[in-house]
């Protein structure tokens, strides 16, 4: 089964998640080529180069950087999770434009969720596992 880029659709909408981060992703094709998170720029959200270069991964790795507009909801987690997310949504919505690039995006493991998240804190004790210190007496 072999399909081709979709030129018809109007935009793209995908779901990237990491830990409690939660973007949402629009891709339209053929636009402009800007980047807008959360009604920024990617620069004003994004300040750290290397949180940019997250999100800049996907279409970097698969060379197609040019002909996309890109719309980004992200909440939650930390300023790395949501690049992580946002990064994670780029790669599934490269996916559904183009599915010659599944094998390529899953061997760099932007396709996959990383489900790792912090464990709750248990009643009785300090954090999750840690225990008040034992007494004999």
């Amino acid at each position: 089964m072999t399909t081709t880029p979709k030129e018809t659709a109007r935009y793209i909408e995908t779901i990237g998640r990491r830990k409690t981060a939660v973007a949402r992703v629009r891709l339209w094709p053929g636009k402009k080529g800007s980047i807008v998170v959360n009604d920024k720029k990617m620069a004003d959200h994004f300040q750290d180069t290397e949180f940019q270069d997250i999100v800049l991964e996907a279409f970097q790795k698969t060379h197609l950087d040019g002909p996309f507009e890109t719309s980004v909801v992200v909440k939650g987690g930390g300023i790395h999770a949501q690049a992580e997310a946002t990064r994670h949504g780029i790669a599934r919505a490269l996916f559904e434009y183009d599915n010659t690039l599944r094998p390529q995006l899953k061997k760099l493991g932007m396709l996959m969720r990383d489900p790792r998240m912090r464990e709750r804190k248990k009643f009785g004790l300090k954090r999750a596992r840690k225990a008040p210190q034992w007494r004999k007496r």
